[in-house]
């Protein structure tokens, strides 16, 4: 695969709970510099990431990150508040309580409300594969596919596990519709990129991808 498309498939990331403006304005420059799909940072850094990006790359943010229990309220209140100051995109972070409880038509609700506050913004679900069942990924592929929701996303990273080739190939047989896949989270090579691509993944959501890729 050539580089820059693999770049041009990057959501490249600072989730860091020590993460500076300094920092984030190095991600916000590299993803300008490499033509990244866009860059992922917290909602507190969002209004100036926007202001300094100058529409050059797309600005993603996080909702109910990282663990996903806050109340919907919350994170449709979050999500507006991110649309509001210029966030291109949305990753919010699924209730996994609930999917362990079986409420899969209340998820498919949290998400439908959530994308009504997103506008026109795109948006991704993250279900956090490293806590589910596989019966449960698949079950959430359907969700997501039936729900308005424009990705189904693996991890937040912040939960023990990452993305894993087994879970992109699952997602890639189970969604349907126009749902796309993004995998975050223990993307470690270059070729673990590639595999993904191949295996059914439109985006990939890494904090060291790029600068292996361009070194």
């Amino acid at each position: 695969m050539e580089k820059q498309w693999i770049l041009s498939h990057i959501d490249h990331t600072l989730l860091k709970q020590d993460a500076t403006w300094e920092q984030i304005q190095e991600i916000c420059k590299e993803g300008i510099e490499y033509k990244a799909a866009s860059v992922c940072i917290a909602p507190s850094f969002v209004p100036q990431a926007v202001s300094f990006v100058q529409g050059r790359v797309a600005v993603c943010t996080v909702i109910g990150f990282p663990n996903g229990y806050q109340t919907t309220a919350t994170k449709v209140f979050e999500t507006m508040d991110a649309v509001k100051h210029g966030a291109d995109e949305i990753d919010m972070v699924i209730n996994v309580g609930w999917v362990k409880e079986g409420l899969y038509e209340t998820i498919l609700q949290e998400i439908n409300v959530i994308k009504e506050a997103c506008q026109d913004k795109i948006l991704k679900v993250i279900i956090e594969t490293s806590l589910l069942t596989e019966e449960e990924k698949i079950r959430m592929c359907e969700v997501v596919s039936r729900s308005k929701g424009d990705y189904i996303k693996t991890s937040t990273g912040f939960a023990g596990g990452g993305a894993t080739l087994k879970d992109i190939q699952l997602f890639a047989k189970h969604v349907f519709g126009d749902t796309k896949i993004k995998a975050a989270g223990g993307i470690k090579s270059i070729q673990d990129a590639e595999d993904f691509l191949q295996a059914g993944a439109q985006r990939l959501g890494s904090s060291s991808l790029l600068a292996m890729i361009v070194k």
